[in-house]
């Protein structure tokens, strides 16, 4: 690694789009209600309704139109994927999904259904309902979920003194020329399907085992910028060590670190838990490491060799503006 490669490495993903998406949110929780009004917390990865002895956990994604119309199977197939992913995040377990869909032609939405009814039946979560248009200008595509859980993982209790953990399906292809790490859908219609299920009730069973309180899965932003997000919620600093995250051995960094893996979250837990919830992701063959530690500086920093740099100060610029 050259001298100032991480300040290189840095600066392209502290500019680059994905990072300016997040900050995107704050122009928008700034114009809703606070929590204080509602009750609901912005920055999380669901929305956690109250219920019972649990709480339902409701979110969304939407996927623009030059990726429907790219890979529209594929489209589809995310619709289910990501938000189960965002369920399992908050120690959830998916109950169903409903879509929106506009297209341009039938053609087009059957494709884009297919992948959603693939999706569907891989994760064994229910398409509930929707809207369909097919007389539209552009393809579009949004998918919500519904999940209960028994116990929370949250964006906002991560706390100092805690560590890191990144736990990252290695098993995958990239679906170029996007950034994302897909571990799934090459299991669609096989009779391993039912791993990826397996995979995803490690986390809950931590959430209920107690193990740990916070985590995110790593999203658009990348590991980094999901951190980042993380960090903000839970109002802490971090230090991240570049060469200890789970990483494919032909992966460069920079575009692992842009990576948008199909599995992937990141945990904080103590440090007596912390080899209890590895050893877990270990036994199903998932790559997990301890890759930082919380701390209470609100800063990102980032360590790569021998070289160390700051990636962001949360003192002097906020992400999605949801710090508590």
């Amino acid at each position: 690694m050259m001298t100032g490669a991480l300040a290189s490495l840095l600066h392209t993903l502290r500019t680059g789009s994905a990072l300016a998406a997040k900050q995107d949110i704050a122009a928008v929780t700034a114009i809703l209600p606070q929590a204080s009004e509602t009750g609901f917390r912005p920055g999380d990865d669901c929305a956690a309704i109250l219920d019972g002895e649990g709480y339902l956990l409701l979110a969304s994604e939407g996927f623009q139109d030059s990726f429907v119309r790219a890979m529209p199977w594929f489209a589809g197939y995310c619709g289910v994927m990501v938000n189960v992913s965002d369920i399992t995040a908050m120690g959830g377990r998916p109950v169903a999904v409903v879509d929106a869909l506009w297209s341009e032609t039938s053609e087009t939405a059957a494709t884009i259904m297919t992948g959603l009814r693939d999706g569907a039946r891989t994760y064994h979560v229910p398409v509930a309902g929707g809207h369909t248009s097919m007389r539209s200008t552009h393809n579009s595509l949004s998918v919500a979920i519904l999940g209960r859980a028994r116990r929370l993982l949250t964006s906002f209790d991560a706390r100092p003194g805690e560590v890191l953990i990144a736990a990252i399906d290695l098993r995958g292809r990239w679906h170029d020329p996007h950034p994302f790490w897909d571990a799934s859908s090459a299991l669609c219609g096989t009779d391993d399907d039912a791993r990826l299920r397996g995979d995803l009730e490690l986390l809950p069973s931590i959430a209920e085992d107690g193990l740990s309180k916070a985590a995110k899965d790593i999203s658009m932003a990348g590991l980094l910028g999901t951190a980042l997000m993380l960090a903000e919620c839970s109002g802490i600093g971090m230090s991240i060590t570049l060469d200890h995250i789970p990483r494919p051995d032909d992966a460069p960094m920079l575009r692992w670190l842009s990576a948008f893996p199909s599995y992937g979250y990141l945990l904080t837990a103590s440090a007596e838990n912390a080899k209890t919830i590895m050893d877990r992701f270990h036994r199903r063959d998932i790559g997990a490491a301890v890759i930082g530690v919380c701390n209470d500086t609100r800063r990102l920093e980032v360590t790569w060799g021998d070289e160390k740099e700051t990636f962001w100060d949360l003192g002097q610029k906020t992400l999605m503006g949801c710090a508590p």
